[in-house]
């Protein structure tokens, strides 16, 4: 596959200001991730999480942690009010997938705009993106039907997303490979493309997923596609 776009450690700029950005499902390892990221380029971030007492060690100095729920419109509109944009990067394993995703995408799309927030980054799921034109990954036809069910809940919310969001906000979902790393030592550098799987290891760090988001907050490349980062 062709990549639509490669970075590596020179290329993460600042925006010049710090940004005010809310991180849906940050106590979340990937949420963590984005959430030092934001930090670490100078921005200010709002953490949420279902229950802040699980995280005692998220808050900081540019960090307020609070208590959300990214499926109601009401809460998100009202955490997300003043902020800039938007990552959500939570998930619920004890409600079924596409229940979840498309609550959590018809409450963003809301209460975003409520909020007045305009980017919004999502994370979607390696199985979504193709192999071949027209062919995903999930598509095969030894592809367990669990990881199919979960899969779809993301193809669902992808589809809500670009039915629903208006042109006020601006929407982006950001896909990891299927070897997404915590432990993976952070290279600094990732590469992309849109909608398709790409060559080579199919591997990314938290920290190095990072880097894609926040740089597609400070300097927006792609909207209300699907795509795919990876070393």
């Amino acid at each position: 596959m062709s990549n639509d776009m490669s970075k590596n450690a020179s290329d993460h700029m600042g925006s010049g200001e710090g940004r005010n950005i809310i991180v849906f499902g940050a106590g979340g390892r990937i949420g963590r991730a984005a959430v030092a990221e934001a930090v670490a380029r100078g921005h200010r971030v709002t953490a949420v999480v279902r229950d802040p007492s699980k995280y005692p060690g998220l808050a900081g100095s540019s960090v307020t942690v609070v208590r959300g729920d990214a499926t109601d419109p009401a809460s998100v509109a009202a955490l997300a009010a003043g902020h800039d944009a938007a990552v959500h990067a939570s998930v619920r394993l004890d409600v079924p997938s596409e229940e979840y995703f498309t609550a959590a995408a018809k409450a963003l799309v809301a209460g975003l705009a409520e909020g007045g927030v305009r980017r919004l980054l999502t994370l979607g799921i390696a199985t979504t993106l193709e192999t071949a034109p027209g062919v995903r990954i999930m598509d095969a036809a030894d592809f367990p039907d669990a990881w199919r069910v979960f899969a779809q809940g993301h193809v669902a919310e992808f589809d809500l997303l670009a039915a629903e969001a208006g042109p006020e906000l601006d929407w982006l979902m950001v896909v990891p490979p299927l070897d997404l790393n915590a432990e993976a030592e952070v290279t600094g550098g990732y590469r992309t493309a849109v909608g398709t799987v790409l060559d080579g290891p199919g591997r990314i760090a938290h920290g190095d997923l990072a880097l894609a988001l926040l740089d597609e907050i400070e300097q927006p490349r792609h909207s209300r596609v699907q795509l795919a980062v990876s070393v």
